[in-house]
């Protein structure tokens, strides 16, 4: 009887279950733990496009963040939970029974909070884009001040990342959802008495279903209709309205100083005016001539097969069909380009 019952309980049937029926409840704990693994709505951040080489890219970030992050933010806080406060001692019982389960409570969101770091990268559902998701952190403001410093020390400081976009919102990509996030989203920079000259950026990526002429058509009357002041600039805009679809997810964010710049290129950024002339060997014309409906986002080929990215974007030499003018990245990317137009002229009429 003794040796029965030191022997391990066999599953009915004699048959052990298999790995995959715990897969399910192994993700769910792994994903409560530490915080999303994957870009969904809901999430601040920043988009960052890279030279094929993506683990590279995230150490680029790391440093490159925390570098900065400091600078504006102080030094990241941890909590050491040896550290944690613990229950009173000599008390009532029902005070001792309420002490322990306020500990209990602290010890868990200290532990959880100790995981979740100012910033985590997360699966981008892209090739060649790594997505860090911040924490207490303004996206936009710290990206700016690091091309800030960069533009003015022209002192190149990553290898294999190319640009670095903040995401300040993100909601599920189909319209009516982009639409009634967009109406609240925008508001701090142009509902009335707020107002700017804007343009509309458009990329997607591996997603299929969203019309790139609809949603910029969408999202410049909400603009107008927040104030009719606001008035589109395909030149050189207060404002560009940065829309990054992935898969599901559409990543919504305003920034300033895009074209100067160079579309928030860090490669770009750093070089000379001289540095900056289009190389007589690339050209310019093989991204514009892109039509607007090609396929090209269904996929994404690897962003080194370019050598000289944003070879053309000095101030006033755009080249024709660019995202400054209301349409998506330009040669900055090494991909394919699909969206490349002007916001239609009935919109623009519109805001005047």
């Amino acid at each position: 009887m003794a040796t029965t019952a030191q022997q391990s309980p066999q599953p009915v049937g004699g048959k052990r279950k298999g790995k995959s029926q715990f897969l399910p409840a192994k993700r769910a704990r792994r994903g409560d733990a530490g915080g999303p693994r994957q870009l969904e709505p809901g999430l601040q951040g920043i988009l960052i496009t890279c030279n094929m080489n993506e683990r590279k890219c995230v150490e680029e970030a790391y440093s490159l963040l925390n570098e900065y992050g400091d600078d504006m933010y102080g030094p990241e806080k941890f909590i050491d939970k040896d550290q944690q406060p613990s229950g009173s001692e000599g008390e009532g019982e029902d005070d001792d029974a309420e002490a322990a389960l306020k500990k209990e409570v602290g010890d868990i969101k200290a532990s959880t909070e100790k995981r979740l770091r100012r910033f985590q990268s997360v699966e981008s559902g892209a090739n060649n884009v790594v997505f860090i998701r911040t924490l207490g952190i303004e996206p936009e403001k710290l990206v700016h001040h690091i091309l800030q410093d960069m533009y003015k020390t022209k002192k190149k400081k990553t290898r294999v990342i190319l640009r670095m976009l903040p995401v300040s919102g993100t909601c599920k990509a189909f319209l009516e959802d982009m639409k009634k996030y967009a109406e609240t989203f925008l508001e701090p920079w142009f509902k009335a008495p707020n107002k700017g000259t804007f343009q509309i950026v458009y990329k997607s990526r591996n997603n299929s279903h969203m019309n790139r002429d609809e949603v910029i058509k969408e999202l410049a009357g909400i603009v107008g209709s927040l104030n009719s002041e606001n008035k589109v600039d395909l030149t050189n805009p207060e404002y560009t309205v940065v829309v990054e679809i992935i898969k599901a997810v559409c990543c919504l964010s305003v920034v300033k100083d895009y074209v100067l710049f160079r579309k928030y290129n860090l490669q770009e950024v750093v070089k000379s005016a001289k540095d900056s002339q289009p190389h007589p060997k690339l050209g310019n014309g093989k991204d514009a001539k892109l039509e607007p409906d090609s396929k090209s986002n269904q996929s994404d080929p690897p962003e080194g097969n370019q050598v000289a990215p944003e070879s053309s974007e000095e101030l006033g030499q755009t080249e024709p069909g660019s995202e400054s003018q209301a349409g998506s990245e330009g040669a900055a990317d090494p991909e394919p380009e699909s969206q490349v137009s002007e916001v239609p002229k009935k919109n623009e009429n519109e805001l005047s």
